[in-house]
């Protein structure tokens, strides 16, 4: 069984047996099929089962000669409703499946994000066309098996608005100096280093007086050995409950900003520790996906 099958309604563990036999029969809830051809050649078939707005399984596979799907492999998707532009968006393909992998370079972070495609058909066909086309637009979302709710951190608004300011500014100076550092400019690596330096030291001060989480606003940052898996901590801008059509179970969906990324999370209500309110912030282990978009 898919472990994140928790996160979009599915809480209950189940056999191999009962699981194939779960998955035949939510067939009846296809709301979308499409067709492409691999790099090796073969049929690709991609099964869309929604069973929640925007939400469901992806069942991958190919259809036999006697006209038998057989299924190569299926996950859990929910699809994020914020788009987010990057520079540029690779593409690599995974070893053991037809599934690929999506890789930005996000200024904000500093760091490459990895996220788990879901739109794998469309990508295939679209690469057909053209094999040089090069995606810029993305909407992530990411599925979270376990979260609680915690309290935002105390500002003066006056405070802040100085504070914004200086953050944007401080922003534009540390995204100039990571994209000369990519370039091999041995300053602006040593102007990050020590700014890094001066950061730990001044948690370290802090920490001895105050609690963790009233010093980082939010993090993002990867968790495990799994690359597309990634530790949380972002304000919750919206947020709205769905409920799994063939279970029954409730789902929360959680609009949140972090590291002025803008991305949906959604998490199984009875996986979700307190109540969430706009203004509060969500911590959390999320498994990243991304759909991708063509202009």
């Amino acid at each position: 069984m898919h472990s994140y099958l928790r996160a979009v309604g599915f809480h209950q563990n189940m056999r191999k047996s009962v699981e194939k036999e779960m998955l035949t029969n939510m067939m009846n809830y296809l709301s979308n099929l499409e067709v492409a051809i691999d790099l090796f050649e073969n049929e690709f078939v991609e099964m869309t089962i929604e069973i929640a707005d925007g939400m469901g399984v992806k069942v991958c596979g190919e259809y036999g000669d006697d006209g038998t799907f057989y299924i190569d492999y299926y996950f859990p998707y929910f699809q994020g409703s914020s788009i987010t532009e990057q520079d540029s968006i690779e593409i690599d393909r995974h070893v053991e499946h037809e599934s690929y992998a999506g890789i930005c370079d996000d200024t904000n972070l500093g760091v490459s994000l990895i996220f788990y495609l879901q739109n794998v058909a469309e990508y295939l066909n679209l690469r057909k066309k053209n094999p040089k086309y090069n995606y810029h637009l993305v909407s992530l979302s990411g599925l979270s098996l376990e979260g609680r709710i915690i309290m935002p951190i105390n500002r003066d608004e006056k405070k802040e608005k100085k504070k914004e300011q200086e953050e944007n500014e401080n922003r534009k100076k540390r995204n100039y100096l990571i994209a000369a550092a990519r370039e091999g400019d041995e300053e602006a690596i040593e102007s990050l280093t020590l700014e890094d330096i001066d950061t730990y030291s001044m948690l370290s001060r802090r920490i001895i007086h105050e609690d963790v989480l009233s010093i980082v606003e939010s993090t993002f940052i990867p968790y495990g050995i799994e690359c597309d898996q990634y530790s949380v901590i972002g304000d919750i801008l919206d947020y709205r409950y769905v409920t799994n059509t063939i279970t029954d179970e409730k789902i929360c969906i959680l609009e949140i900003c972090c590291n002025d990324i803008y991305f949906d999370v959604c998490v199984n209500t009875r996986d979700l520790l307190g109540e969430p309110a706009v203004g509060r912030r969500f911590k959390g282990v999320v498994w990243l996906q991304g759909v991708l978009h063509h202009k």
